[in-house]
């Protein structure tokens, strides 16, 4: 089994934030492979089913971006889940806007969602760092991955979501590098 996991904020006007792409990635993915209907369950809203021969939970926390961490541990406990079967996708101000990279463990750089998830599970498991870019100098880092995507970002966005479900079988594998690799070529 996996758990896939989307970081996000659960308040309506959050929908198109920059913080939120993680919950863009999982809505995407819950459509295009067919997983059930999102059920509110341990403190989120989860979906299951198969990808390819993949058993797999999606899940995006209810708990607000700075406590993803405890929605997460209570799904892993419930499951018998290990650390190791989880895949974060998430925002990164530190990655170009449009590139991923995946990685298994490391720091949080910064990301709150990924502190909280760190302090829940521990660090031993995958990340999908999306990039949105950096903020110019005129706005917080706070306010920039708050704000909406930019009309031109909206429209990069599905490419970036299609890229994602084009190369999640090798995602699924644990290849991160070749996935990073291949979803970045599309």
């Amino acid at each position: 089994m996996l758990l896939l996991v989307g970081l996000g904020n659960p308040t309506p006007n959050s929908n198109n934030n920059r913080h939120n792409i993680g919950f863009k990635v999982v809505d995407a993915i819950n459509q295009k492979f067919g997983l059930s209907k999102q059920k509110p369950k341990f403190k989120g809203l989860l979906t299951t089913g198969n990808i390819g021969e993949q058993k797999v939970y999606a899940i995006k926390p209810l708990t607000f971006m700075n406590n993803s961490g405890i929605c997460i541990r209570e799904l892993l406990e419930y499951f018998k889940m290990d650390a190791e079967d989880v895949i974060v996708f998430h925002d990164d101000l530190d990655v170009e806007f449009g590139k991923i990279k995946a990685k298994f463990g490391g720091s949080s750089a910064g990301h709150n969602g990924i502190a909280s998830i760190d302090k829940f599970i521990g660090k031993d498991y995958s990340r999908v760092r999306i990039g949105i870019g950096k903020p110019d100098k005129k706005i917080s880092v706070s306010d920039f991955v708050l704000n909406d995507f930019t009309d031109d970002e909206q429209e990069h966005l599905e490419k970036i979501t299609s890229n994602i479900i084009e190369s999640l079988s090798i995602l699924i594998d644990k290849k991160l590098d070749l996935f990073s690799s291949t979803v970045n070529n599309n």
